[in-house]
């Protein structure tokens, strides 16, 4: 599939929904458990989420919008939700995340992006040369990724559970 602004939106736009459906009121045991060390919890990735509405995605847009000449990003904190989600519920970060994504789709709706535009670049910290086009299906699938990763970290914490199915559930890394 060629990357299309039109159909990319509505799938930034349903993720906050999609986490509050799935992740909202639900006992602890679902939302802070990880799958061992150096991995994150649902807790963790929607701090996570929130960190990139206020750091990545559209302050890199405007970074490539305003000099299209492969200016240098800021590198990212892949790890800051860390410090900043200390001390809060899940639920306040789920609406905390509602929020600013809501926002920030208003602003790159905005935007009035053209095909132009889209071929503007800036420069990734780590990965070089970048086109916006770029940058915004990176956003579309970095968030198809994370809620895949969130719904593997909880159907894994049934592995045992499940008992003889464990070989037909793919989500358990066993077939």
């Amino acid at each position: 599939m060629q990357f299309d602004l039109e159909k990319s939106i509505p799938i930034l736009e349903r993720t906050p929904d999609i986490l509050n459906q799935l992740l909202r009121n639900l006992p602890n045991d679902w939302v802070s458990h990880n799958e061992g060390p150096d991995t994150w919890s649902p807790f963790d990735v929607v701090g996570h989420l929130i960190h990139g509405e206020n750091t990545d995605w559209i302050p890199r847009v405007k970074i490539i919008l305003a000099y299209s000449d492969g200016k240098a990003f800021e590198p990212f904190d892949r790890f800051a939700q860390y410090e900043l989600s200390k001390g809060k519920t899940l639920d306040s970060l789920l609406g905390e995340f509602q929020l600013l994504r809501k926002k920030n789709i208003q602003e790159l709706k905005g935007l009035k992006l053209t095909d132009q535009d889209l071929l503007k670049t800036g420069r990734h910290p780590e990965l070089g040369i970048i086109t916006l086009k770029n940058l915004l299906a990176a956003w579309v699938v970095h968030d198809l990724g994370h809620i895949n990763q969130i719904t593997r970290v909880m159907a894994r914490q049934y592995t045992h559970e499940v008992g003889v199915w464990t070989q037909y559930m793919k989500v358990l890394g066993k077939t």
